[in-house]
């Protein structure tokens, strides 16, 4: 299996996508992170030994705590690997805000009035 398809495979499972989202602004520990995300200790031990394995967490020992944070690295390649394909979507984003622009100077239409009866 090569880097990324490992990465894809880390990241496929939503658990371990909110456990990365909780690493970004800083540190955590196991109870936290069972606290934050509302899930069990082995569950949160399981996503965490994949995020290791893949590179994206690393474990430092605080007393009798482990605390996890995140590491970049993987991330970073897959960064690399997605930029040639980012030309194909950046030209529709690009589109599309040109269009939302164009309705934005454009005058609103009047409501119509309802046809009265003779």
């Amino acid at each position: 299996m090569t880097c990324v398809e490992s990465v894809f495979q880390a990241l496929a499972e939503p658990n371990r996508r909110a456990i990365l989202g909780l690493l970004i602004t800083s540190e955590q520990s196991v109870g936290e992170i069972e606290r934050e995300l509302g899930m069990s200790q082995p569950t949160v031990s399981k996503h965490l030994r994949v995020l290791r394995d893949a590179g994206f967490v690393e474990a430092t020992v605080d007393a009798q705590r482990r605390v996890y944070r995140l590491k970049p690295e993987p991330l970073q390649e897959l960064e690399a690997w997605l930029a040639p394909f980012r030309r194909f979507w950046s030209r529709h984003v690009d589109a599309l805000e040109r269009h939302l622009d164009a309705m934005d100077d454009e005058p609103t239409p009047a409501k119509k009035q309802p046809r009265r009866k003779r």
